[in-house]
């Protein structure tokens, strides 16, 4: 009987502890779900407003001859794909991280670039990891992505692109449907999709499309990823917040549960105590 008391306090005492952790966790996920929800609209707007532009530049005519549409592949060559795979930098929030590996998982690519911690543990190796246990090793955080940093990716893939090194280049994130969903989604980049329907020309480009689209074509990849990542690490705190909420209701139900089997048994230990001593002055 002493023995089940000790072990139910402990665990009490465990679930208690978890309790605090989860909801310390779930109001630093609060505290910075209107920063990375304000960020990742602003994004989205960047993001709608030069898709647009894009949308017009592929329609015209001068532009079909850009690079930037792909080549036709030799035949019996497989397409060279390269993913940037834009995940978390911390776990504890639920599916995100676990959805968008699921999805990388299922498609072919040659190459793997990642953004965020747990991406860089999952797609990297690095020897030192193995004799080393105090090296940090390098990588892009998620929530404090620069676009400087973008910039300089896009700028470098494009340049493997026109080299005829890389076929395709998408990117694997998580888009924002609402707090309680995030979906793993893969925007293409490269190459452009030619319309199937030539539409006719809307205003005057200037300089000539060609030209301006051999230009923007750097920023439109910039500024898409800049956008995406600010979308993921909106959908990393929301899905975070919704696990440790889940995670605090969960630890206080079995407290609850807990600490009334605990006090069954200690009700129980009196009891049987009160009755030997009865029994034991009737002697």
């Amino acid at each position: 009987m002493a023995k089940d008391i000790k072990a139910l306090r402990k665990r009490i005492k465990s679930f208690d502890s978890t309790l605090h952790l989860t909801g310390a966790m779930g109001l630093v996920a609060s505290s910075k779900m209107r920063k990375a929800t304000d960020a990742m609209l602003e994004g989205r707007k960047y993001m709608s407003s030069i898709t647009g532009i894009m949308d017009e530049l592929v329609k015209c005519a001068d532009c079909r001859r850009s690079v930037f549409f792909g080549k036709d592949l030799p035949e019996g060559r497989e397409p060279v794909t390269k993913l940037i795979v834009i995940a978390g930098d911390r776990g504890l929030c639920g599916g995100y991280n676990a959805n968008v590996f699921r999805m990388v998982r299922d498609m072919e690519a040659a190459k793997i670039i990642p953004i965020g911690k747990r991406a860089f543990d999952r797609y990297t190796e690095d020897e030192l990891d193995d004799y080393d246990p105090d090296y940090v090793r390098d990588y892009d955080s998620s929530e404090y992505y620069p676009y400087d940093k973008a910039l300089s990716l896009a700028g470098s893939l494009i340049e493997e692109f026109k080299e005829g090194k890389v076929d395709r280049i998408g990117i694997v994130y998580n888009k924002y449907v609402s707090i309680m969903t995030q979906e793993p989604q893969v925007m293409w980049i490269l190459p452009l999709t030619r319309p199937s329907v030539q539409d006719r020309e809307k205003g005057i480009f200037e300089p000539d499309p060609f030209t301006l689209l051999e230009d923007i074509v750097p920023l439109y990849f910039a500024g898409v990823l800049y956008a995406l990542v600010k979308e993921s690490f909106a959908c990393e705190v929301a899905a975070r917040r919704m696990a440790m909420d889940s995670a605090t209701k969960n630890a206080t139900e079995m407290i609850e549960d807990l600490t009334l089997e605990y006090n069954r048994v200690r009700q129980g230990k009196i009891t049987q105590e009160i009755t030997e001593i009865v029994a034991g002055a009737g002697k």
